[in-house]
Parts: C-alpha cells; sequence; structure tokens
C-alpha cells in the first residue's frame, strides 16, 4: 500500500492532493477520508490505495499513519527565551493596569502594541498537537 504526505486539502472544495514517497502526486477526494475524518493537516503521513481517474492517479481507502508535525510547535522559543518575553508582558500589562486604575486608557499606540504583542505571545503558548 503506497503511502506520503497530505500536500494540501480543502474540506470546502473537497479535496485535495497528497504527494507519495515516490514524488508523485495523487489526487485526494474528500470520499477517499476515513469515515469521521473531514479534513487534514498538511503534512499529515497517510496510506492509500491508488486508482486510475479521470485526470490521473487517485487516492482511494486512505488511512492517516500519524499526525501532522506541527509547524508552530517546531518554531516556537525556547522555554528559557519565553521567560524573558512572559516577564516583560508582565510589565507591560501592569503599567496598563496603572493606567485603567486612574480612570485612562493607555494611548491608541501602546494599546496597539501591547494588542499586537499578547497575540504574538498568544500564538506561541496555543500548539495544537
Amino acid at each position: 500500500m503506497p503511502s506520503g504526505r497530505v500536500r494540501w486539502f480543502d474540506a470546502n472544495k473537497g479535496y485535495g492532493f497528497i504527494t507519495g514517497d515516490d514524488g508523485k502526486d495523487v489526487f485526494l477526494p474528500k470520499m477517499a477520508l476515513p469515515a469521521g475524518v473531514s479534513t487534514l493537516r498538511k503534512g499529515a503521513k497517510v496510506e492509500f490505495s491508488v486508482v486510475d481517474g479521470r485526470k490521473g492517479p487517485q487516492a482511494m481507502d486512505l488511512s492517516v499513519a500519524g499526525p501532522a508535525p506541527s509547524i508552530v510547535k517546531a518554531t516556537r522559543p525556547k522555554p528559557d527565551d519565553m521567560v524573558a518575553i512572559v516577564e516583560d508582558l508582565i510589565k507591560l500589562l501592569d503599567s496598563a493596569g496603572n493606567a485603567l486604575r486612574r480612570h485612562r486608557y493607555p494611548s491608541a499606540v501602546e494599546s496597539k502594541k501591547l494588542a499586537t504583542l499578547l497575540r504574538a505571545v498568544a500564538d506561541d503558548f496555543d500548539v495544537q498537537d
């Protein structure tokens, strides 16, 4: 049974492509997905059967062999680096809290910077395995 990795899959379109271990691309229709699976992540390891479709090789009887590697997890900062980032963020939030206690919001520029920083740090913590 051939194996490969999901190159891309779009659940809305109902299809995607697999790059086989031999380097060839195989069309992946939504109907080839296992029961209960509605989408696949890019890079997921899969095994499948191949049939000749109208436009070339097409995957059938797909099974997911393993989870996709998490790009976010692989590129997230080291814990030692995150310590400094979190401590700096605490200082900025404390400063914003003090301004709010004085019944004023931080300036628009400060608020925008703080919101951007909060989103970036949240993305580093939000790793989906």
